[in-house]
Order: C-alpha cells, then structure tokens, then sequence
C-alpha cells in the first residue's frame, strides 16, 4: 500500500532518472552521485509501494507502474512548474482585485483620487475600497493593505510611513462670530467642542507653545460624531470647534469656509501609514505604495 506522504522532490529525480536513460547521465543532469539518485529511487518505491525500474548491469527498464507513474510524473511537474510561472508573473505585474481599506475622511479625499489615477496607469486592475474609522483585521477581511491615518498601534504587520500631516484646530467664521474668536488657550474650554468619539481621549488636547512647553486642555462637548467626516461637517454648518487633520480643511481655510486658530499653539503631527499583511507584498501592493507617494509629493 503506498504511504501518503510521498516525498514530491523525488518524483523530479524519477523523472530525471528515466529521461537521462541512466543513472551516470541522471546524476550529472541533477548535479549530484549516482549513489544518491539511487537512494531517492529505493526510498521512493519504498513510499510507493512499487517497484519503478527493472535493472541489470547494461540496462534499465520502466515497469508497467512505473511508465504509468513516469507519465503522471511529467504532468505534476509541468503542472507545479506552470503554477511557480504565473506566481512568479502575479509578483512581477499588478493585476487582479486590490482590496484596500482606508480611514473614512482620507479614504475619501486623498486615497480615492489617488486610486483613480492609479488604475489610468494599470486599466487591468479591480478595486474595492472599503472607508472606516474602525481598524479592520486586514487578514480576517481579506485586504490587500490598509492606509491608516495617525499613531500605530503594535501589531504584527508591516507598515510604511508615506506622509505626515497637522492637527488644526478650526471653526466657521460664522460660530466665531456668534461666540468670539478664543485668544487664549484658556479661552478654548468656554467653546462648544465637536467631539470625534472615535478618538481615545476626545475632550483632552496637548498643544506645544512656541517656546516648547506643551499643556493640556480639557474642552466641553457640545456635539459628538464617530467620524471625522461628520465632525466636519458640523464644523462648516457652525455647531462648534474642533481639530481636523490639514488634508481635509486646507481647501475651506483657502476659501474662507473655515479658520485656523491659535495658530502659534500646535498639536502633535499624526502620520498616514500604508499596513499590509504580508511579507513580501504583492506587485499591486507594492505599486500602489510607490503611486500613494507619487501622488502625496506632487499634491504638496
């Protein structure tokens, strides 16, 4: 009865074997002795069960079960040596779905965009971008990479930093109308506060003065919202202040919808960061990293 767990690499040396016609040939073509081509044959019949060769001191001979085995031989190597070419061809060229998540506010102003342009460069390629505030388990949900936006926590996977940005803190001139412009950071408590409850510590924020002291202060919430994107939002409509990330209220501060205050007083400088699961990443993860780049350099 043959053992199951065959030794795969002596079917090659089989095959070898018999293609080179003996064992002097197989042993030079395998750039090894004939001792040790005739030790993977003995131990390859003893797994199989089976005699494969009939030999004499001039020659050998395949048996009936070994010219079937030979045969079957030649198609799993071509089959193994097939799937190794088109593994080898996938980490070359992108191609295929990348499956990407990313956080809701950056997903949607800076890595959309970027996608787009991305697949103008590789037409052949899917994507399915997936925007949350949660962290997602990359392996468990099947993505491809993530970008996440600000501090890493530990973990076991690989990141790449691509960019940093700042916290703002920002409001409508129409709120600051209504309420008065904060001169002070002791004035930023008396402030409605749209919170972003996502965050760890929502109502406390840790500024650096000019001179390099930092404080903490601790504001009052008028309004709470899970993302970035809806704290916007009510920031615009004047509900309140909040700290928003640069990439999203540089085009409203442009335009007068919103206004940067205590600009001398900065917050902490979070990074975007590029996550993927695998070791050695594959073609369209590796070059959708190198395009977000790309992409970053020429929007500053």
């Amino acid at each position: 009865m043959a053992n199951q767990d065959v030794n795969l690499n002596r079917l090659a040396v089989f095959v070898a074997l018999v293609d080179a016609g003996s064992f002097t040939a197989a042993a030079q073509r395998l750039d090894t002795t004939k001792s040790r081509v005739s030790q993977h044959l003995a131990a390859l019949e003893k797994e199989l069960g089976a005699s494969l060769l009939v030999r004499s001191t001039r020659r050998m001979a395949l048996t009936s079960a070994g010219a079937q085995f030979h045969a079957d031989s030649v198609h799993i190597l071509e089959q193994a040596h097939a799937a190794i070419a088109r593994v080898g061809v996938q980490s070359a060229i992108p191609s295929g779905l990348l499956r990407i998540t990313a956080a809701g506010d950056y997903g949607a102003a800076v890595v959309a965009p970027a996608l787009t342009s991305f697949l103008r460069r590789y037409p052949q390629l899917k994507v399915d971008l997936v925007a949350t505030d949660r962290v997602t388990d990359l392996i468990a949900e099947h993505f491809d990479l993530s970008i996440r936006v600000g501090w890493l926590r530990d973990s076991g996977l690989r990141a790449v930093r691509l960019t940093s940005f700042r916290q703002c803190l920002v409001a409508s001139p129409a709120y600051l109308a209504e309420h008065g412009t904060p001169k002070r950071l002791d004035d930023l408590p008396r402030q409605r506060w749209i919170e972003l409850s996502v965050l760890r510590s929502p109502l406390r924020w840790t500024f650096s003065a000019p001179d390099g002291k930092q404080r903490s202060v601790r504001v009052q919430s008028g309004v709470q919202a899970n993302s970035a994107l809806s704290v916007h939002a009510f920031v615009l409509a004047g509900a309140g202040m909040s700290v928003l990330p640069d990439y999203l209220v540089q085009g409203d501060v442009r335009a007068g919808r919103l206004v940067v205050l205590l600009p001398r007083h900065r917050l902490p400088d979070g990074g975007i960061f590029a996550v993927y699961p695998e070791r050695q990443p594959s073609a369209k993860v590796r070059a959708f990293i190198e395009h977000m780049r790309e992409f970053i350099a020429q929007a500053d």
